[in-house]
């Protein structure tokens, strides 16, 4: 698969690095730096190399969106046409300071990102962990039990992308419906940071959904 990564840092750079590790074909960018870029691509051990924005989207089978919300727009117009494309967004629409959602109840980050890229098909997952248990999961993804990841989306064949990417990445793919499901997950995202972030055990934190019963 060939993945192109909008966005390299925490997130992008760490979720580019692993996809690199399983096989996959990556191109990072957009970075404060050109050297990070390239760092990155060294560093991933795989078919990886730096790019633009551009051409981290031309040819990729699923494109990373990992920016803060204020760059959606930006970094959106420097990747260019997005006709066909699957982007798989972890991005959370967050205010200036990261202290609070700016939208939520009646939309969602992902739901307003799909309106900016109608003729492309979004899917929203990896919002939901914290970018320091990553590497963590993907080394034990070998076990017999995995941790949880949701995604939600409106087209199949995108949600089947991103389902791959999730269990490549070491996790346990969970479809949580429609893109206006988002509208739960964003929120869910903060409790997660809440106690990855605000209690004591640290940040390497992962969740498990079980089901019992008949």
């Amino acid at each position: 698969m060939r993945d192109g990564i909008l966005g390299s840092g925490l997130m992008g750079g760490k979720l580019g690095t692993i996809f690199a590790r399983a096989g996959h074909e990556v191109v990072f960018s957009y970075a404060r730096s050109s050297d990070k870029l390239k760092r990155l691509a060294r560093d991933a051990q795989g078919n990886a190399r730096a790019g633009t924005p551009g051409e981290a989207a031309k040819d990729a089978d699923a494109i990373l969106l990992a920016v803060h919300w204020s760059r959606i727009d930006a970094v959106l117009k420097q990747a260019g046409d997005m006709s066909g494309k699957v982007i798989v967004t972890c991005c959370l629409p967050m205010d200036a300071g990261n202290t609070k959602l700016i939208m939520g109840t009646t939309t969602s980050g992902a739901e307003e990102l799909a309106k900016k890229v109608p003729r492309a098909h979004v899917v929203l997952t990896f919002n939901t962990v914290p970018s320091e248990v990553l590497f963590g999961v993907f080394e034990s993804k070998g076990k017999e039990t995995r941790p949880s990841l949701v995604y939600c989306g409106d087209d199949q064949s995108a949600k089947n992308v991103a389902a791959k990417l999730i269990h490549d990445a070491g996790f346990d793919p969970v479809d949580a419906g429609g893109l206006r499901i988002a509208r739960y997950t964003e929120p869910f995202a903060l409790l997660v940071g809440e106690l990855a972030y605000g209690r004591e055990g640290g940040p390497e934190l992962a969740y498990r959904f079980e089901r019992f019963g008949e």
